[in-house]
């Protein structure tokens, strides 16, 4: 790591106009098998790991104000028996993506404060956003799902990734309804006979919340449907289950929407984070039984996103990557100029929550910082130990995410890959190996942008020991911009 940037005394992992280029528009859909590969692909590496992510960062010349606000695109890297591997991306064909391709201009504004141009008088009581379908993609029910949380799914092709329309489930959603984009996959359902389901959750917000949250089978079909009204504003983007709960943390936020509806901000700029409040730890049975939902209260700072939760010794305990403050997104602000030595990072924090007692006792796990992690998914809702995530190159301060982190949360043993430099990282994805019998028999894949060939990586890991070279690393022929969420599945479509 001798090519590490200085900035005055102080050292840093990345060079800052490198990680810029990474936020870099990718306009282009691409359909081709990848030649350029170093190691080798395992022989038992079969299957489809498809990605989402903000494709477009800017509309028509106009440069977004934040990348969440960009048209989602989808990439599917297809890995066959034949041990080729196939890549190919295609935007979302949203209602609002083809109409401002059409229109050759920006017609919506963003939630995170991109807006169009022309003024506060051009966006005066605008509120209809454009469902970008830019967060996370999901193959279930015999569905590829592209999800963004404040509107419906879009259907896609999983072979083509062309755009089917959007998709109601079956009738579950009603037209302008919303659905996350955090669903969790319960790899064995207490009250489905073992067999697995999907569960996830919609939110609408106001001075009190409504909480709705839906269970699915493996054929797509709706098992379980339940409502619940929390007090106050909520801001949830995540959501964590056990095998009897499900559990939400209510950010200490609130929500102005005059400078909104005025025109003179985005929906995001209105929301005010308050760090000397708890939050609320919202408690709700999976089923419904005499057990009421609980809200209990802890101070949590600010999350995103959860890892796991589990129920032990009539105890819940939920891992969470937790801020102490929430960087307010500003209309002054460039996000390619973030100043990242400023901010606080992610750290892992675990809660214990006592229903009994109604009580919540937390300590930290991971100080380093960090963000987008996954675990054995057979492991979802149970006491596991292994994580996988996305971490700086650095053990103190706030970075860019440049390096993959294995916790061991028995031993408290770590192992880090780093690609730092020229390299960053995006969300990991565990395989398990077929057969496995240790938790961490599988393999860790991970998009990593190479910021001094401008192009972007798929990179196998060891999940036993990351440390090792890599065992194999696949070069795209371009670049993707920094992307979100993604999911596995072993059915290879091509």
């Amino acid at each position: 790591m001798t090519n590490l940037m200085s900035q005055g005394k102080q050292i840093l992992s990345y060079d800052r106009q490198q990680w810029r280029q990474g936020y870099q528009s990718q306009p282009n859909e691409y359909d081709y098998f990848i030649e350029a590969i170093e190691g080798k692909i395992p022989e038992q590496l079969q299957g489809t790991l498809f990605r989402n992510g903000p494709g477009l960062l800017e509309v028509q010349g106009n440069p977004l104000k934040h990348p969440f606000d960009g048209d989602g695109m989808i990439c599917a890297i297809s890995f066959l028996p034949n041990g080729k591997v196939h890549f190919r991306n295609r935007f979302v064909r949203t209602e609002g993506y083809v109409q401002e391709q059409n229109a050759g201009k920006m017609i919506y504004r963003g939630v995170f404060g991109t807006q169009k141009p022309g003024g506060w008088i051009n966006n005066l009581f605008d509120t209809n956003i454009k469902n970008i379908a830019n967060t996370n993609v999901i193959y279930w029910g015999k569905k590829l799902l592209a999800l963004w949380e404040a509107a419906e799914p879009y259907r896609l092709d999983p072979k083509t990734l062309e755009t089917v329309g959007i998709d109601y489930l079956e009738g579950v959603l009603n037209p302008g309804d919303s659905i996350s984009a955090h669903p969790r996959f319960d790899p064995a359902s207490e009250f489905d006979n073992g067999q697995p389901c999907l569960v996830n959750f919609s939110i609408k917000p106001g001075l009190s919340s409504k909480i709705t949250i839906y269970e699915f089978g493996p054929d797509g079909c709706l098992l379980r449907r339940h409502s619940h009204t929390v007090p106050g504003f909520s801001f949830i983007h995540d959501f964590a289950i056990t095998p009897h709960y499900c559990l939400f943390l209510q950010n200490p936020v609130t929500f102005n929407p005059l400078p909104y509806i005025l025109g003179f901000k985005g929906a995001g700029e209105c929301v005010n984070f308050h760090p000397q409040k708890n939050s609320k730890l919202i408690v709700i049975p999976r089923t419904s039984t005499d057990e009421k939902m609980k809200i209990l209260e802890t101070n949590a700072g600010f999350v995103f996103h959860h890892i796991n939760a589990f129920e032990k010794d009539n105890n819940i305990y939920l891992d969470s990557i937790c801020y102490d403050s929430l960087p307010q997104v500003k209309p002054d602000t460039d996000y390619k100029e973030t100043d990242f030595e400023s901010l606080d990072p992610g750290q892992i924090w675990r809660f214990k929550i006592d229903l009994d007692r109604e009580t919540v006792d937390k300590k930290m796990l991971e100080s380093r910082c960090c963000e987008f992690s996954d675990i054995n998914p057979n492991y979802v809702g149970k006491n596991y130990r292994y994580l996988f995530i996305g971490t700086a190159h650095k053990e103190q301060g706030n970075a860019p995410l440049q390096a993959i982190l294995k916790l061991d949360l028995l031993t408290g043993k770590k192992q880090l890959h780093s690609f730092a430099p020229q390299g960053y990282v995006g969300e990991p994805i565990f395989v398990p190996k077929p057969n496995a019998t240790n938790e961490d028999e599988g393999w860790i894949l991970v998009m990593v942008y190479d910021g001094d060939k401008h192009r972007s990586d798929i990179v196998i890991l060891d999940g036993e020991n990351i440390e090792k070279e890599a065992i194999a690393t696949l070069h795209l022929k371009h670049h993707i911009p920094y992307g979100l969420h993604g999911n596995w599945t072993s059915e290879v479509f091509i």
